[in-house]
């Protein structure tokens, strides 16, 4: 109860609190989601729309697809239909979806955040997918993704979510998205868990962007791709924790990863920089392993995220305990 009642005296205040020793936003992201570029300063998703509540398949749907802004609270369990999408439903920009309480689920289809693939366009367009928050869901069971983020979609922040089963990424962030945060969430029961970056071969759209903060993630026995990078100009990683994987980390393409104070236990590889494709960089502070078969490497130089954003990483010691007792769904 105290932790609850911590995050309601930020949502009061606007201010950062420790619990312990690191830092809990609970009105707001902390991390590239927080940053003013590309016309948006930083991630309100829904705020300013209609608080609507949805408890059926057809309501969510007609909502997550309608422009402008709305805040979706989602009650219940909702079953996304497969049809002629493979199962993936587009999400419009400025929107809030947020689960009611412990038992929010969507289960069979996963959601789309970006317009339509296109190797054409390699820079931003105007009409890019932007400014949405989705929290407190369980997500499960997709014919594909889970959460997908595509084609230059931006300031996205994915937070408190359960998030597992998906027969290919559970959160993929690909072709030029940019200002992502994805935090507190729990993974388990997935294999490829979460992309940075669509392939080799994908330069032109993903080189510069793909700036992403992924902190206090629980990946509970998920097996890799805590993230696997690509091309990426800086994915930030700090207090996350690492349970039996076969790999935490991989950054390729000469991505920038910058690595601190996680806590890695059971994992095979926690940070690779030789992996399948030309190398990436990374430099790691204060992690701790445990049980690892290798240790992280390192190559080359990163840009600090502190020149981007503040942020409070708190030490690696406290991740065991904070991140599974935060994380995943009915603690916001």
């Amino acid at each position: 109860m105290l932790r609850r009642s911590l995050a309601a005296a930020v949502l009061l205040t606007g201010a950062l609190v420790s619990w312990p020793d690191t830092a809990l936003a609970a009105d707001g992201p902390v991390g590239f989601a927080t940053v003013n570029a590309l016309g948006q300063n930083g991630t309100t998703g829904g705020a300013g729309g209609p608080t609507v509540t949805v408890t059926t398949t057809a309501q969510f749907l007609d909502y997550i697809a309608r422009p402008g802004p709305y805040v979706i609270q989602v009650s219940g369990r909702i079953t996304l239909p497969t049809g002629s999408t493979d199962g993936m439903h587009n999400v419009t920009s400025d929107k809030t979806i947020v689960g009611l309480g412990s038992t929010a689920a969507l289960v069979g289809g996963g959601l789309n955040i970006g317009l339509p693939v296109d190797d054409d366009v390699t820079t931003p367009p105007a009409n890019a997918v932007h400014n949405i928050i989705i929290r407190n869901l369980s997500i499960t069971g997709a014919t594909d993704d889970l959460i997908n983020v595509q084609m230059f979609s931006h300031h996205i922040w994915i937070d408190h979510n359960d998030l597992s089963n998906g027969d290919d990424g559970a959160v993929d962030i690909k072709r030029g998205s940019d200002y992502v945060t994805v935090s507190w969430n729990r993974f388990h029961d997935h294999d490829k868990t979460t992309l940075v970056g669509h392939d080799d071969d994908n330069g032109a759209q993903d080189s510069g962007r793909l700036r992403v903060t992924y902190h206090h993630n629980f990946f509970d026995t998920s097996d890799q791709r805590n993230p696997r990078v690509r091309f990426s100009s800086l994915v930030h990683v700090f207090n996350n924790y690492y349970y039996d994987n076969s790999y935490g980390i991989a950054s390729t393409n000469e991505s920038g990863l910058f690595v601190e104070g996680n806590y890695f236990y059971s994992v095979n590889n926690p940070g690779r920089v030789d992996f399948s494709g030309p190398l990436g960089r990374m430099v790691q502070r204060d992690n701790i392993l445990v049980a690892c078969n290798h240790a992280i490497e390192t190559r080359g130089t990163v840009t600090d995220p502190r020149t981007y954003y503040a942020y409070t990483a708190g030490p690696a010691s406290t991740v065991p305990t904070v991140v599974p007792a935060g994380a995943g769904v009915g603690k916001i």
